[in-house]
């Protein structure tokens, strides 16, 4: 199965895109991909704003940032490397709160059972996104599988 916003159910609400409202370190978020959009912005304040958008809005605005020159994300004013296990268990804490506190993302993911979830929009390169196809769909299914990463 093929995650892309665009797609048919269950597809589409796996989506980064999609609308999932959930708390995470005391911070409101509106999507999964306005909390990954957040990680480029060194200001707390900034993040805390990028964290409300939804879809193409929160992936227009970290578009320019220039991160991966760097190799540096940010998390409520702490510089985190991409390469770290510190960026994969903050990887793993959110996708765990948005699975918590979201019972429609619960609902797609369980309506998934039974497929390889695979992302074809998706890159592979650690040093050009801030979530690779990997780390996305692997995460996924071991929530889907297991209930927690």
């Amino acid at each position: 199965m093929d995650i892309r916003s665009g797609g048919k159910y269950p597809a589409s609400a796996l989506s980064n895109f999609s609308p999932n409202h959930f708390t995470f370190d005391g911070v409101e978020c509106n999507s999964i991909e306005g909390f990954l959009q957040s990680l480029k912005f060194k200001s707390i304040e900034m993040q805390t704003e990028v964290c409300k958008l939804v879809g193409k809005a929160a992936k227009n605005k970290g578009r320019n940032k220039k991160w991966f020159k760097k190799q540096i994300l940010y998390w409520k004013g702490v510089e985190i490397k991409r390469d770290s296990n510190e960026y994969q268990k903050l990887l793993d804490d959110m996708y765990n709160a948005v699975y918590d506190q979201c019972k429609s993302f619960r609902s797609a993911l369980s309506a998934s059972v039974g497929c390889t979830l695979t992302h074809s929009m998706g890159k592979n390169k650690i040093n050009e996104t801030v979530l690779t196809t990997n780390e996305f769909c692997s995460r996924l299914m071991k929530l889907r599988d297991n209930g927690i990463i």
